[in-house]
């Protein structure tokens, strides 16, 4: 029981942290390219400050249940007797999933603090810049989620 609602806890901070990016980048940031740049810049501060703070706990998730299912099966089988080996799918789970979380980091705590520098001393070109480095990065981290979930489905 305890397995399963750590998996449950993993999938839908996965969820909340893909969907938010999916959101962020094809709805978001299209529909706010028709607003004068100040506006743009003050609104997506303000929504990224939100979504950073949701995807920041959902990493947290991501990161404690994904390590606690790990050490659980691998303390099961060894006590059973039987070794661990870690399948190829979790190995590229963990491993791709770190990455994101490295470069997620380096978007909230670099990138990001650009965007709130220049939104409140209203450089709206330093903004813009800023955005358009957090966009960037944040389609990578998009690709590597969308092939994560794409290799663990696929390998199982």
């Amino acid at each position: 029981m305890i397995y399963t609602s750590l998996k449950l806890a993993h999938v839908l901070a996965t969820i909340v942290w893909i969907g938010g990016m999916v959101f962020a980048h094809f709805f978001l940031r299209p529909a706010v390219m028709s607003l004068e740049v100040p506006e743009r810049v003050r609104l997506m501060h303000e929504v990224l400050r939100r979504f950073f703070n949701a995807v920041s706990v959902a990493v947290l998730v991501t990161l404690v249940t994904g390590l606690w299912m790990i050490g659980r099966v691998a303390k099961q089988l060894v006590q059973s007797g039987s070794s661990f080996s870690m399948p190829l799918s979790w190995t590229l789970m963990a491993g791709l999933g770190i990455l994101m979380m490295l470069i997620f980091a380096h978007i909230r705590f670099a990138l990001f603090k650009r965007l709130s520098v220049a939104a409140q001393s209203m450089d709206w070109e330093a903004g813009t810049v800023a955005l358009a480095a957090i966009r960037k990065w944040v389609a990578v981290n998009l690709g590597l989620g969308v092939l994560i979930v794409a290799l663990v489905t696929l390998l199982g």
